[in-house]
């Protein structure tokens, strides 16, 4: 027999088994283009939006290239609409046929707030003449990693009088930046017997912003007022102000390829503007032949501590947005709006982690994510005995299989850690309860909720391929 002559039993095998395909392996050198192109503009989605604020208008401006009419300003024979609230989510509607609206939207959504640390409402102090402001961190973080790193401020500020001023201080090569110190290794054996929780405290993740005193000349906090005054030359504030301000700080600089092959981008926020970019250019680059049905893309705020707040996917930011849709079509009545939403059906797009090997032990091989081995499609999600979790019905799962498969997608089944070991949350269950089929799926990342994310660029792809697939052929 033939050296290479399969046996029986291997063909079998290759007919029976599922097993996961690494993206580069064979690629076509089309889809590897398209590939590198798409994460070029995925990177300048990112530098461009380092807040929920800034995501959003990132969004629009694209958005408006692409045809897409404010809902404020369209007309009923407009059918391509940009809905947004408070300038902190919205969503994309291409509507195929208003009539239809009852039938259910497929939707994608994805949450464009990130991990970070937010500026307290009055913080600024001056302690060893030095200025300090002071923060409180948004969302997981592991605190230590966000001491001795340069950091930008962005944000907005809002004066009594309504005046709105628009803050983005550490991106430019000529900016200044802020920092957090750290204590010196031959100083630090009280903090070596600390655990990593405690290593650094939430109060101590103050920044450091200045040590001049007002007119070179000392007196008590004369460093704190040289700082309000070069705020207030500078952008008219008082102190005051910051209590009606949404200050953000943010690891300084741009999304940067990682590996000498370049086939990772490594920056902070990927979880979740990975999704949320993907899911934009999924739905700018549907062609009017390929829509069937009505179709959406959703931006949430407030994800990443619980999706609270009346930006969050727990809030009934989607019944408005479907509601404002039939409004405009002259389609809102009650029954119409549940109807919608009971038939509609979602992807909760979200970022799944992936196999590190230097962390192989949290992770159950076989149902965990592999980097490089396309998008992550989650069937549940939450702890334990999967509290806190949406499970999707096993036959919206088998639609979700035959749509990608059809379209080429490579696409692996996921779990966020071992059983017991840990887990985590999506917006998928706030979405279920309106009786929509709903399943999480997203690209993997190593270092999630870090200041400095990596995604397999062949994972970026196949989570854009996915979500065209979705509108598709569902």
């Amino acid at each position: 027999m033939p050296e290479n002559k399969k046996s029986e039993a291997e063909k079998i095998g290759e007919k029976l088994f599922f097993k996961k395909k690494n993206a580069w392996e064979d690629i076509k050198k089309k889809d590897f283009d398209e590939l590198m192109s798409l994460s070029e503009g995925y990177k300048d989605f990112l530098n461009k939006s380092k807040t929920e604020r800034e995501a959003m208008v990132t969004i629009e401006k694209i958005a408006k290239k692409f045809g897409f009419v404010d809902i404020r300003k369209a007309k009923r024979t407009d059918k391509k609409l940009f809905i947004q609230y408070d300038g902190v989510c919205g969503a994309l509607a291409v509507i195929k046929n208003p009539d239809k609206c009852a039938d259910g939207f497929l939707m994608n959504g994805a949450h464009i707030d990130v991990p970070r640390l937010d500026l307290k409402q009055y913080p600024l102090y001056e302690n060893e003449d030095m200025a300090y402001m002071k923060t409180h961190y948004y969302g997981g973080i592991k605190k230590y990693q966000w001491v001795t790193r340069p950091l930008a401020l962005h944000g907005v500020i809002v004066t009594e009088s309504g005046k709105k001023i628009n803050v983005n201080i550490g991106e430019k090569q000529n900016d200044i930046v802020f920092t957090i110190n750290d204590i010196l290794p031959h100083l630090a054996q009280d903090q070596y017997k600390k655990t990593p929780a405690k290593i650094i405290e939430g109060e101590q993740l103050n920044i450091l912003v200045g040590s001049i005193p007002y007119k070179f000349k000392s007196s008590k906090d004369s460093v704190k007022l040289a700082i309000m005054d070069h705020l207030h030359n500078e952008y008219g504030i008082k102190e005051e102000d910051f209590v009606s301000a949404e200050l953000q700080l943010v690891p300084a600089g741009e999304a940067r390829d990682i590996g000498f092959d370049r086939s990772f981008v490594g920056a902070h926020g990927q979880d979740d503007r990975v999704c949320s970019y993907l899911g934009l250019k999924a739905i700018l680059d549907m062609k009017a032949s390929e829509i069937k049905k009505n179709i959406m893309m959703v931006f949430f705020d407030k994800e990443e501590i619980g999706s609270a707040g009346n930006a969050g996917a727990d809030s009934n930011i989607v019944e408005r947005i479907v509601n404002d849709i039939l409004n405009l079509y002259g389609k809102a009545d009650y029954n119409t709006l549940i109807k919608s939403l009971e038939n509609s059906k979602f992807l909760s797009s979200d970022v799944n982690a992936g196999i590190d090997p230097e962390w192989k032990s949290v992770n159950e091989p076989m149902n965990a994510a592999k980097i490089g081995y396309g998008v992550c499609l989650t069937k549940f999600t939450g702890s334990g005995g999967k509290s806190g979790s949406n499970e999707a019905h096993a036959e919206f799962v088998a639609d979700i299989r035959k749509a990608f498969n059809k379209d080429n997608v490579l696409w692996q089944t996921t779990e966020l850690g071992k059983v017991d070991q840990g887990g985590g949350g999506t917006v998928a269950k706030f979405l279920a309860r309106y009786g929509m089929d709903v399943i999480d799926c997203g690209t993997a990342l190593l270092s999630m909720h870090s200041p400095f994310e990596v995604a397999s660029k062949a994972d970026i792809y196949h989570t854009y391929k996915a979500y065209k697939a979705f509108y598709k052929y569902l």
